[in-house]
């Protein structure tokens, strides 16, 4: 069945109301049927559907805060907190390998919490092996909120999107979500209206994963308006090339701090550096601390002359993500439907051969689903 705009948008007036009673059926069905979680012989210490949360930004990021505090706050879900020490929204795909990874309990009011040295992928990789968390499967992985884009070809770079598809591999339905944050016009407030905006969503998902009725083969990425209340509804996008243009630019080498200055401001910075490989040196690990979710330095080496013996020459770029303004496109793509004020939401499969299905099974879930 194919996608149209009306059919797969939700007003925004009736978005409250729809959580509403997305809350009273789930209190309903509670109370007329034996309640019977998903893994249950797994899971004898979490009677409420358990949520596992992580994002790309790192564990003080002010969008997972409003993420869990709305689910908090909606009382249906057990939730456990995995995520980064500090910020690797662009670390992609990757994990972390000999290098010993640091965890550390963090006090998050209502969850079981921790703060990882890794990447967000080591962070789902470890929650779902068992090794952390009593509990070693969740109903749902949730990644975000994070501020920015992971929409068109950003989501490559996202390590958002990422622990959201280490999930699906790991065979766990997953959602990430972001939000189109835009720098000196949204405040933090916005953030727990995007996470408010989400809850319809997150409560149908978690529902028709316990009922079978959740899509398969996919992970959904949903991308937030730059104003949450305003919403023209949700709608089903398809990947676009979107990306956000990469600028890099020569600095000198003053603009650069030297290793010892990260290593003794550690303590204030809240870093805990990992227990590195031998061949690893205090430079290249403050480096990696020090990865800025838009600002990176990268050290390009050159050798002048082997044989002669000619000094190595040391050059130092910066680089940084700039915005790119909104071209005329498709109304189904994922950029263009957030320009336009609706809550994009695209499936992205482990493999392009079931895109078709994937997408006309996901129209049909959303139409149910949110259509109610």
């Amino acid at each position: 069945m194919a996608a149209s705009v009306k059919k797969n948008s939700l007003p925004p007036s009736l978005i409250s109301s729809l959580n509403q009673v997305l809350i009273s059926r789930q209190r309903t069905n509670s109370s007329s049927v034996p309640s019977h979680p998903r893994n249950a012989e797994e899971q004898p210490d979490c009677p409420k559907p358990l949520l596992l949360i992580t994002n790309g930004e790192g564990i003080d990021s002010p969008g997972l805060t409003s993420l869990v505090q709305a689910l908090l706050s909606d009382g249906r879900f057990t939730l456990h907190v995995c995520a980064p020490q500090s910020d690797k929204s662009l670390a992609g795909h990757s994990v972390t390998a000999r290098e010993t990874v640091e965890v550390c309990s963090v006090e998050m009011s209502g969850t079981t919490a921790f703060e990882i040295s890794g990447t967000p992928v080591d962070c789902v990789s470890l929650a779902l092996s068992g090794a952390l968390f009593s509990c070693s499967k969740p109903v749902l992985v949730i990644s975000g909120i994070n501020r920015g884009s992971s929409r068109g070809s950003n989501m490559f770079y996202s390590g958002a999107v990422a622990a959201a598809r280490e999930a699906l591999i790991c065979g766990v339905p997953s959602l990430c979500l972001s939000y189109n944050w835009k720098a000196d016009v949204r405040c933090e407030s916005d953030l727990k209206n995007a996470a408010n905006v989400c809850l319809p969503l997150i409560s149908a998902a978690v529902r028709d994963i316990e009922r079978g009725n959740f899509p398969g083969g996919c992970l959904l990425n949903i991308e937030i308006p730059s104003c949450p209340l305003a919403n023209k509804g949700f709608k089903l996008t398809r990947q676009s090339l979107w990306r956000s243009p990469l600028s890099w630019k020569a600095v000198s080498a003053n603009r650069r701090p030297a290793a010892g200055q990260y290593l003794s401001n550690q303590q204030s910075l809240g870093i805990k550096l990992a227990q590195l490989s031998r061949d690893a040196s205090a430079a290249g690990a403050a480096r990696r601390l020090n990865s800025h979710r838009t600002n990176v330095e990268i050290e390009s080496v050159g050798i002048a002359g082997k044989s002669n013996g000619q000094p190595t020459m040391k050059k130092y770029f910066h680089l940084e993500l700039l915005e790119k303004e909104t071209e005329d496109a498709d109304d189904d793509l994922d950029f263009k439907a957030v320009e336009d004020g609706y809550v994009a939401v695209t499936p992205l499969s482990l493999s392009s051969t079931d895109e078709s299905e994937i997408k006309t099974e996901v129209s049909s879930w959303i139409s149910v689903a949110l259509g109610r």
